[in-house]
């Protein structure tokens, strides 16, 4: 059993088979609906050996076949089973074969070709949403040419953005050194928010800075003070250490929090005035952290929308919800929701890396935001779940406070990625109903809207 999936990309055969064999692109390639979680990567495609966790606790074990290695245009890896918790490869077998030809000087073939019982019909979804994460990174790394490569730091790479922006970063040949409080391991330094050390950023040619405290959650007192208390003043004092190492651009983390919790129906864009509320004072007083050395270093300040991922945020809490039939509307479901694919807002951040031009405010939201209720339609249909029955406010009440219901739930909020569209910037899912498939493993239809 198993099945062969073929797909063309538009990029020279070297570069695609150079991507492939980068830090980062198994992390690029899993689907994000997937049980399974990378534990450790092959180093080499030709003798590495890849450890993936499954569910229980199980790992399963990949290793590369040195005899069948021939690049830049054949790797093969094949399922092995030692050691405790790991699947015996008898009981899920696996052989993969990775052939690229090349078509043109600049389009290449990848044939994937996998003998396994996992169902075909499964694999196919796997390999289709491989073939698009593909073709949008080596587009996107194109883009960039004539830039880097270069060192980049980054906080919060743990994160849902974190994680797949650093795995995005190496498949482009940076190197990345994450920034992380604990003891340090191989490509981190320790980094201490409220006294970076002198040497932190020596090297180091960019920093991305993601890190701060969940903002989901009841808003007390405290819950409040963790949320500023981790952005306003680490945001400050990185930025001052990035300016002191010469650093050649600082990327911050921000939110469209900025325009407050209801305007209406206003179009929001990065020239519109600051609203009021808690997450609107926050979010303007993280700016001014990053902000602080515009003089000295480009600043980009990164707007982000309602991120669109399985693997976190508001996707995260909802498809169990929808999926069981549960999910609806909040309220009359009147409210703008500026929403974002979460490898959109990758690209948001790759670009900010790359193009001299950018500086300040960035909203990186999709062009199209829709209505809560709109929303939630897509959603239910995606998932092939009914959602009539609205959310009163009193659910999420219960859960975020008044509060917290006011400034995240029910908040309303028609921003538009104005400058990202002046710029002639492209999004990889700019409509919705196509971005909650791609992310989610859902049949992806040609004649969708956004579909490339």
């Amino acid at each position: 059993m198993g099945i062969e999936w073929s797909s063309t990309v538009a990029a020279p055969l070297d570069d695609v088979f150079g991507w492939f064999g980068r830090p980062g692109a198994f992390t690029r390639l899993t689907p994000p609906w997937s049980p399974v979680r990378l534990l450790s990567e092959a180093r080499s495609l030709a003798d590495g050996r890849a450890v993936l966790g499954l569910p229980g606790g199980l790992r399963w074990i990949a290793q590369h076949d040195p005899q069948e290695f021939e690049a830049p245009r054949r790797f093969v890896d094949e399922a092995v089973g030692d050691g405790p918790a790991t699947v015996p490869s008898r009981l899920l077998p696996w052989r993969h074969v990775h052939e690229f030809e090349a078509i043109t000087p600049e389009r290449t073939r990848v044939v994937d070709r996998v003998l396994t019982p996992v169902p075909s019909a499964a694999l196919r979804t796997m390999f289709a949403y491989r073939s698009r994460q593909l073709a949008g990174d080596l587009a996107a790394h194109r883009r960039a040419a004539g830039h880097g490569p270069w060192t980049i730091a980054v906080t919060g790479a743990s994160g849902l953005v974190g994680s797949e922006l650093s795995a995005f970063l190496s498949t482009g040949g940076h190197t990345v050194i994450r920034l992380v409080r604990r003891a340090p391991g191989p490509g981190e330094r320790q980094w201490n928010p409220m006294a970076p050390a002198p040497d932190l950023l020596a090297g180091v040619d960019a920093v991305v800075h993601l890190a701060g405290a969940t903002i989901a959650g009841r808003f007390t007192a405290g819950h409040k003070r963790a949320i500023a208390d981790s952005r306003i003043t680490p945001t400050r004092l990185l930025a001052e250490r990035a300016a002191e190492a010469g650093v050649g651009v600082f990327v911050s983390a921000s939110a469209i929090g900025y325009y407050g919790a209801d305007r209406g129906d206003e179009t929001l864009t990065e020239n519109s005035t600051r609203g009021t509320g808690f997450l609107a004072d926050v979010v303007a007083r993280w700016e001014e952290g990053a902000l602080t050395v515009a003089d000295r270093l480009r600043v980009v300040t990164v707007r982000t929308g309602i991120v669109q991922s399985p693997r976190g945020g508001t996707l995260r809490l909802l498809r169990p919800l929808f999926a069981a039939g549960l999910g609806g509307r909040i309220g009359d479901g009147r409210q703008w929701l500026p929403w974002i694919g979460i490898d959109d807002l990758i690209d948001v951040y790759h670009r900010a890396l790359w193009d001299e031009a950018l500086s300040g405010p960035v909203n990186a939201v999709a062009p199209n935001p829709v209505r809560n209720s709109e929303y939630t339609a897509v959603l239910a249909r995606v998932l092939r779940r009914p959602a009539i029955v609205p959310v009163p406010r009193l659910g999420p009440e219960l859960i975020l406070g008044a509060e917290g219901v006011r400034e995240l739930a029910a908040a309303s909020q028609r921003v538009t990625p104005e400058r990202l569209v002046a710029s002639d910037h492209q999004f990889r899912t700019p409509a919705l109903e196509f971005a909650l498939r791609h992310v989610l493993g859902r049949t992806v239809d040609r004649d969708l809207p956004g579909y490339a």
